[in-house]
């Protein structure tokens, strides 16, 4: 999976940048949400827990998608901005603790 990433621009009002970036996965399956998460943080330079994949948009019959990426200056401004499912979609799941049989 490569990601190119064509728009970045700065948006003061939200506190944040927004990018743009195309998903070359040619030979693989559509990637993960969480996938290009990480991905992106590594090539930003950012902090997982401000960074929030809002969409993935496959083009259809080549491995390719368009997607759109928000990195936030703080936590605090993506939990006030950001609505609970688009947060739910970028967070990893917990595994449930096993009770301890008796």
């Amino acid at each position: 999976m490569e990601i190119d990433i064509f728009e970045e621009k700065e948006n003061k009002l939200f506190n944040r940048k927004e990018i743009k970036f195309y998903v070359d996965y040619d030979g693989e399956a559509t990637p993960k949400v969480l996938d290009i998460k990480s991905k992106l943080v590594a090539l930003l330079n950012a902090k997982k827990d401000v960074v929030v994949v809002d969409n993935v948009q496959p083009h259809y019959g080549e491995p390719k998608a368009l997607g759109y990426a928000k990195v936030y200056d703080t936590v605090e401004d993506l939990e006030y901005i950001e609505t609970k499912h688009v947060i739910a979609k970028n967070t990893e799941a917990v595994e449930p603790a096993e009770d301890e049989e008796e």
